[in-house]
C-alpha cells in the first residue's frame, strides 16, 4: 500500500512525521541504498505516526546483517552502541534523534530456554509477519516513503483491535512474552484483545513461564503505569497468566472483604488501584500503584471467620507486606521499589487507628515519622482505599483523613519552627558582649532568633556582628565600643536565660 493509497488524515500525519525526521532517515535511507540495501522505519514509530504521538525513538529494519549496518552508519552517526547486537540490532544517535535499526529477522524460543534463537530474514514483509501485533507489522520505505501494511494493520489500529500477523499459537510459541506484551497494550492503548488471541493465551499460559523474570516484571510494570490498568490485570487474570506470574492477584477473587461491602477483595483491590490513580498529580507514580494492587494480598493467608458468620483478616497487612516483598523482589525490582511498596502495604490500615480524632499529638508523630518519604503516597493510597458504597460514611472518612492531614501540617509547622535555633548559643552571647546570665541574655537571644527567622543561616561571623550591632544600639554597649574581652581567667557560667530563650532551647 503505497501513502496514496491512505485517507486524507492518515496521509497528512505519515507527511508530518516526514517533516520532521526526513533529515535524518531519509539520509540514512540514501546511504543503505548506495549501499545496495534497503531501510524501513517500522513498528511502534510507525503506529504512533497515526495515534498522533510523535516521539525521539524510531525503529528502523533493513535486509543488512548487522556487521553492514555498523559499516554503514559509523561514519555517518553521532554515536554507535553495539548492546543488541547478538539480536540483530544496532543504536544509534543522531543529533536529538535516537535510532534502532535492526536486522530482518524473527525469534522464537526452544521450549526449554529462556533466551530467544534469533534467525535472520530476507524480506521486509517476512518481518512484519513474524511481529507481534498487525498493529506494529506496517513499515513505511526510506527514502521513498512507500507505506506498507501486508496485514491489516491500519484497520486493526482504527477498531482498536489486537490481532496477530499470523495464527496467534505460532506468534506467542515465537516469544511467549507477547502475550504480555497483549495485556500491556490493553492497558497503554485501550485496545480489545482479539477472541482468537484471548483463547491462544489460555491454551499458552503455561509458556510463559520460560521467559525470564525481568523481561516479565518490564512488562508489568508498564501495564501497571498504562492509562488502563484494569483492562490489562483482567485479561491477564481471565487467561491463566496472573496465577503463573502474579498469583496473589487472581487469588484474591476467592475472598469476600471483612465488610461485606464488595463482590470480592480482587474487585475491591482494582477499584483502589483506579482511585489511586485519580490522585496522582504528576504522571504515573510506579510505587503507589504497585502498593494498591498490592495492599490486600495478605488476605488469603489470614482469613479468619468469626462467631456470628463475619469474616476477619487480621494483620493481612504485615503479611501482605510480606508477600509483597518476597513477590516484587522474584520479578526483579530495584530495592528501593521493594522497600517502599511492601513499606506502603504494611502501613496502609494504620490511618484506622485514628477513630474520629482520639490520636495524641504523640501519635500523629509517629504516624509521620514511621511513613517518612511516603507520607504523601500513603495519604493517597488511604484515601483510595476507602470504596463504600455509603456515601455517608466514605465522606465522613474523608473529613476524617482531612482532619489528619490537618493536625500534620500543623504540627508540622510548629514542630519545623520550634527546630529553628540562632547560630550563637546563651554561652557564646555571654562571652561576646561580656554579661552574666540574666533576662539580658534572654533578649540577644530572641533578637538571634528573630535574625535567623528572617534571614536564614548566615554564619558565626556575621550573627556577632549583628549582635554586637543589637548591642550598640540598645545600650547594652556603648556606642563606639570595641568587643569586650573576657577578663583572663574567666569563664562563662551555664546560662538560665530567661523564660522564652529557655522554651527555645527546649522544644
Amino acid at each position: 500500500m503505497s501513502v496514496s493509497h491512505l485517507t486524507d488524515s492518515q496521509q497528512r500525519a505519515v507527511a508530518d512525521l516526514f517533516r520532521r525526521i526526513a533529515p535524518v532517515v531519509d539520509e540514512l535511507g540514501e546511504l543503505f541504498a548506495k549501499g545496495g540495501h534497503r531501510l524501513a522505519l517500522v513498528g511502534g514509530s510507525v503506529r504512533d505516526v497515526f495515534l498522533g504521538r510523535i516521539g525521539h525513538d524510531l525503529d528502523l529494519t533493513t535486509d543488512a546483517r548487522p556487521e553492514r549496518v555498523l559499516e554503514i552508519v559509523r561514519p555517518w552517526a553521532d554515536a554507535v552502541w553495539t548492546v543488541g547486537i547478538e539480536f540483530g540490532t544496532v543504536g544509534v544517535r543522531k543529533g536529538d534523534w535516537q535510532l534502532e535499526i535492526t536486522t530482518y529477522r524473527s525469534e522464537s524460543y526452544d521450549p526449554k530456554s529462556r533466551k530467544p534463537e534469533v534467525m535472520y530474514g530476507d524480506t521486509l514483509e517476512g518481518d512484519l509477519e513474524r511481529r507481534d501485533f498487525t498493529v506494529n507489522a506496517m513499515a513505511v520505505r526510506v527514502p521513498g516513503h512507500e507505506f506498507v501494511d501486508p496485514y491489516g494493520g491500519l484497520a486493526d489500529l482504527g477498531a482498536k483491535v489486537l490481532r496477530t500477523p499470523g495464527p496467534p499459537e505460532r506468534s506467542f510459541d515465537d516469544d511467549p512474552l507477547r502475550m504480555l506484551r497483549a495485556a500491556r497494550f490493553a492497558s497503554q492503548l485501550g485496545f480489545r484483545v482479539d477472541q482468537k488471541v484471548r483463547e491462544a493465551m489460555t491454551r499458552m499460559a503455561d509458556r510463559i513461564e520460560i521467559v525470564s523474570a525481568e523481561r516479565i516484571r518490564d512488562e508489568l510494570d508498564k501495564l501497571i503505569c498504562g492509562a488502563h490498568p484494569r483492562a490489562g490485570l483482567t485479561l491477564l487474570v481471565d487467561t491463566g497468566l496472573a496465577e503463573r506470574v502474579l498469583p496473589e492477584l487472581p487469588r484474591l477473587r476467592l475472598e469476600i472483604d471483612e465488610h461485606h461491602r464488595h463482590k470480592d477483595v480482587y474487585e475491591h483491590t482494582l477499584t483502589v488501584l483506579e482511585q489511586a490513580i485519580a490522585l496522582e498529580t504528576s504522571g504515573p507514580d510506579r510505587v503507589l500503584r504497585w502498593a494498591a494492587l498490592m495492599h490486600d494480598v495478605g488476605k488469603p493467608k489470614t482469613r479468619r471467620l468469626e462467631p456470628g458468620g463475619r469474616v476477619s483478616f487480621h494483620h493481612h497487612e504485615v503479611v501482605g507486606a510480606q508477600m509483597t516483598r518476597k513477590r516484587l523482589s522474584a520479578l526483579r525490582f530495584p530495592k528501593d521499589v521493594v522497600a517502599d511498596v511492601s513499606r506502603l502495604v504494611e502501613l496502609h490500615l494504620r490511618f484506622h487507628g485514628y477513630g474520629t480524632g482520639e490520636w495524641t499529638d504523640s501519635a500523629v508523630r509517629r504516624y509521620v515519622r514511621d511513613a517518612g518519604h511516603l507520607l504523601d503516597r500513603l495519604h493517597k493510597l488511604t484515601r483510595a482505599d476507602c470504596t463504600t458504597r455509603n456515601k455517608r460514611k466514605a465522606q465522613a472518612l474523608w473529613r476524617t483523613y482531612d482532619h489528619l492531614e490537618q493536625r500534620i501540617a500543623r504540627l508540622a509547622q510548629e514542630e519545623e519552627l520550634a527546630k529553628i535555633r540562632p547560630e550563637l548559643n546563651g554561652n557564646e552571647i555571654q562571652e561576646i558582649l561580656g554579661i552574666k546570665p540574666g533576662p539580658l541574655v534572654g533578649k540577644a537571644y530572641r533578637f538571634l532568633l528573630d535574625l535567623r527567622l528572617d534571614r536564614g543561616v548566615i554564619g558565626k561571623e556575621a550573627a556577632r556582628e549583628a549582635l554586637l550591632a543589637w548591642a550598640r544600639e540598645n545600650g547594652v554597649l556603648p556606642a563606639d565600643s570595641a568587643e569586650p574581652a573576657a577578663e583572663p581567667g574567666e569563664q562563662a557560667e551555664p546560662t538560665e536565660q530567661d523564660d522564652s530563650s529557655a522554651q527555645a532551647e527546649q522544644a
